[in-house]
């Protein structure tokens, strides 16, 4: 496969996971395996792959991420038979005949969701229209609030926190129950959305003064409001009024329809998209319609799903169609997949068992490693040409500093040849082991 010169669109504003453009060929020589800091141990529950066991005094960790001296490169290996992010390192050839993870998003729940262990929103006294009783409780001051400042004080690159409800008031809602079919009573300029859009700045200005961040991205929920030109109308007629906007630029929308009026357009700085959903809403005409936004995507899958997802969807690709964030459910739960009031249990990078003081990394934390340790915000993804057919997912991208990055993904059981050449510096020959995922870097001067 062949990176192309020809660069996608920038979007605009911060990013997450970026899209850059390359054209060469390396080649893996004189490999030498080495482990990270620590090395996994492996646990298998009987299933196709295994877990990696961790505990207090001990857990597997990756060496500080430095790139490899101009002329080689170094590969991450992580495989269904139990290999995690090894590291091997190889010469890249002028021709043929020579011989933790970084995650920078936390997506942080207005209030309760329905992986809380009780329901509660800021403003359950109703009919407080104007909010008077509106307060953050020990979950969000004594349990929430901490955990985050203590990220944003352990991360080494800037982290952007995504405020999403799961739900409004119930007083303010048609079904008056938290779940259920329900919406946001009203119309758009009525007393219910002006007073849901004073709860958005009501939790933006609480929860900076206790995190000690100014900066909070705040999309609100599309399901809580009834009709496509409802997110647009309510921005335009509650959210601006209410000076939320001027509080925080990168205010998101989840409907196209929002960005037609063009009062609410000029405050809406990115659309986020759900990956399951793309016969509905297919990222690449969601660029097209919106190409000045960023976009960003959302899931809940498991143990290889997540890599392919991040690539590509079938039909339409994520990466490789303009978005250029990506936000998981959960990053950990408990044995069960909870907790979860709804008993909606799923599955998640991380799983803490705390009557055994371990938790566990599964292999999808490491196929989201493959992506979040290596492709630092601001990179941005280039063309990269297939020469022939093949039942790989790759994507190719570039950091801010011109190093390329190539994430290639085998979900079939056979071993497939690879090439992947850069002009800038030579080409590569390796093999994609079946089941395997592999991430490439290479200075390229």
């Amino acid at each position: 496969m062949e990176f192309s010169r020809k660069e996608c669109p920038k979007p605009s504003g911060r990013v997450s996971i970026m899209a850059a453009s390359l054209t060469g060929l390396l080649l893996l020589q004189a490999v030498s395996w080495a482990s990270g800091a620590r090395p996994c141990i492996p646990k298998s529950f009987g299933y196709s792959s295994v877990v990696c066991v961790c505990n207090a005094t001990y857990c597997d960790s990756l060496e500080p991420l430095t790139f490899p001296a101009l002329g080689t490169f170094s590969r991450y290996e992580s495989t269904r038979s139990g290999r995690r992010m090894e590291l091997s390192t190889g010469t890249i050839q002028v021709n043929r005949t020579g011989t933790g993870i970084g995650y920078n998003i936390i997506r942080v729940p207005m209030a309760s969701c329905d992986f809380s262990i009780r329901t509660y929103t800021y403003a359950d006294t109703p009919d407080d229209f104007q909010l008077h009783n509106f307060s953050l409780p020990e979950e969000d001051t004594k349990l929430k609030i901490p955990l985050i400042h203590r990220a944003l004080q352990l991360a080494q690159h800037p982290v952007s926190l995504l405020a999403s409800p799961w739900t409004s008031p119930t007083w303010l809602k048609t079904n008056g129950a938290v779940n259920g079919k329900g919406s946001l009573k009203g119309q758009p300029g009525d007393i219910y959305h002006q007073t849901w859009a004073r709860y958005f700045v009501k939790f933006l200005d609480a929860t900076p003064r206790r995190t000690q961040v100014t900066t909070f991205w705040a999309p609100f929920s599309l399901r809580l409001l009834s009709g496509y030109p409802s997110p647009r109308d309510f921005i335009a007629r509650d959210l601006v009024p209410e000076s939320l906007c001027a509080r925080s630029r990168s205010l998101c929308s989840s409907s196209l329809q929002v960005l037609d009026r063009p009062r609410a357009a000029k405050y809406v700085h990115g659309i986020a998209v759900h990956w399951y959903l793309t016969f509905l809403a297919p990222a690449k005409a969601t660029h097209r319609e919106t190409p000045a936004c960023l976009v960003g995507s959302k899931f809940g899958s498991q143990s290889v799903r997540p890599s392919h997802s991040i690539i590509t969807v079938r039909p339409t690709p994520n990466l490789l169609y303009h978005v250029v964030g990506w936000t998981d459910w959960n990053l950990a739960l408990n044995p069960e997949g909870g907790p979860n009031w709804v008993r909606n249990f799923v599955d998640s990078p991380v799983i803490v068992d705390i009557t055994k003081d371990t938790f566990y990394k599964q292999p999808m934390f490491y196929h989201l490693g493959h992506f979040s340790k290596f492709i630092p915000e601001g990179s941005q993804r280039v063309g990269l040409v297939a020469s022939q057919k093949n039942d790989l997912d790759t994507v190719a991208l570039m950091h801010p500093d011109g190093s390329a990055v190539v994430v290639v993904l085998n979900r079939s059981s056979k071993d497939v040849p690879l090439t992947i050449k850069d002009p800038a510096v030579g080409f590569l020959e390796t093999i994609s082991p079946g089941y395997s995922i592999h991430t490439y870097l290479w200075r390229r001067q």
